[in-house]
């Protein structure tokens, strides 16, 4: 079990709350013209990502293990088929996926903690950071050898446990990254882009909008909640008897959405404040955050620190993607968790070197104009995450009994439980399920 209630939120933020805020949220953003891309993320989040994230710490909560026993002993208690499991198996299949690329990715901010403390980015202009950024991807080895670390950072952690090791990791981390970016948000204030970051993120211009901006915004939705996973069902596997589900999951959605927008804010006050382009794709983060410190007193401690947070916020993200997986191999064939996290973290690190060479010696070999590290990105957002999070909400709402939830939830007979029911059970599976075939016909 979590110690409290109040690290069970920490720690389930600290999985949704990562580099898909920090790193993903502000580029996407970018590229997808801003203000009503976001007006249609929030959408998502209320409508799909609030009733899911209740869904998936619910079944956690209830069935005690691994997501992939959570559902085969929820369904074979409710006489329903043990085929539900599968679900669990999609997550698992997922966080593989996702853990693999997303490391590569943690490796670049492992890298930028040495180039900030070493004041590389002092008084450097927007050609300087740029040009380092490029040198730096362009090249396999070091990639690699970053990508390499970060995955021996995270197999460290996950080999210590629930209490030993994540715990250790969010109880200062998530308050310090909420800190540090309204440090930059300040320094956004201060290099007069603050403005027009607020108005490119928060006034709608829907000629900008286009049907992939709508489908990117919902696969976000799931990407930076962590659901459709199994991490979260997971983590609710060890929540006290007495923490509310319904209020722990809106608390971490909430918290996950306000570092989102305040992470937007704070990238594109430099971004417009240094005469950036806000559609720079994923370098965004690490060509405004060094320019930002380097004019700063002291901006190589501050960006040094800010580069470590975010680092910390990838790695509570990456625990939480090995959990379901150690979890199941730990229950299934009673390895313990250093075991399993060796044989777990090394088979991601292997998927991962084909991400590593996207970026410079494989950047040509695509399939449909994507490379390795793309249709990771994108088979995961798209189709991997909304499947898992459909069938997560069409098992809580039709497979389990309806009192069962409801009293779970602490809802009242009457209106609360049909508006959940309804929501659960239709408007979130068929606004899915839209998006989703919309994604495959397109």
């Amino acid at each position: 079990m979590w110690s409290n209630q109040w690290i069970f939120v920490l720690a389930a933020a600290g999985s949704a709350i990562g580099l898909g805020n920090i790193w993903k949220f502000p580029y996407i953003t970018g590229e997808n013209g801003g203000g009503a891309f976001v007006l249609v993320y929030l959408l998502c989040i209320a409508v799909i990502g609030v009733p899911v994230m209740i869904s998936e710490v619910l079944l956690g909560k209830l069935g005690r293990a691994s997501p992939i026993n959570s559902l085969l002993n929820l369904a074979r208690q409710h006489n329903r088929s043990p085929g539900w499991s599968a679900i669990g198996v999609v997550g698992v299949i997922g966080g593989f996926l996702i853990l693999s690329f997303y490391g590569v990715i943690a490796g670049w901010v492992c890298k930028y903690i040495v180039e900030s403390a070493t004041n590389v980015f002092e008084s450097a202009d927007a050609a300087f950071v740029g040009d380092r950024f490029s040198a730096f991807i362009s090249d396999p080895l070091q990639l690699l050898l970053w990508f390499t670390l970060f995955m021996a950072i995270t197999m460290f952690f996950v080999a210590r446990g629930v209490t030993r090791g994540l715990e250790l990791c969010v109880r200062y981390s998530m308050p310090a990254v909420f800190v540090l970016l309204l440090v930059l948000i300040g320094y956004g204030i201060h290099a007069g882009g603050f403005g027009e970051s607020f108005t490119f993120l928060f006034y709608p211009d829907f000629s900008e909008l286009t049907r992939s901006g709508v489908i990117v915004a919902l696969g976000h939705a799931f990407f930076t909640l962590s659901l459709g996973m199994g991490a979260i069902m997971a983590y609710g596997a060890y929540v006290p008897q007495e923490v509310s589900v319904r209020k722990t999951a809106i608390t971490i959605t909430v918290l996950d959405t306000v570092i989102a927008l305040l992470a937007g804010l704070a990238i594109f006050s430099i971004v417009f404040g240094n005469g950036l382009q806000p559609d720079d794709g994923p370098g965004l983060l690490f060509q405004t955050v060094p320019l930002a410190f380097g004019s700063l007193p002291l901006g190589w401690l501050f960006g040094t620190l800010f580069f470590i947070l975010v680092g910390l916020a990838a790695l509570t993200s990456a625990i939480s993607l090995t959990e379901p997986a150690i979890a199941y191999c730990t229950e299934r064939f009673g390895l313990s968790r250093a075991q399993t996290a060796v044989s777990i973290v090394g088979i991601c690190w292997v998927l991962g070197i084909g991400s590593v060479l996207s970026f410079n010696l494989w950047a040509e070999m695509t399939v449909a104009g994507l490379t390795v590290f793309d249709m990771l990105d994108k088979f995961t957002q798209f189709i991997v995450l909304p499947l898992g999070g459909l069938f997560i909400a069409l098992f809580t709402a039709w497979v389990l009994p309806r009192t069962t939830v409801g009293e779970a939830l602490g809802l009242s007979e009457g209106w609360q439980r049909s508006t959940w029911q309804g929501l659960i059970g239709v408007v979130t599976p068929i606004a899915v399920l839209v998006v989703f075939i919309t994604q495959l016909v397109g």
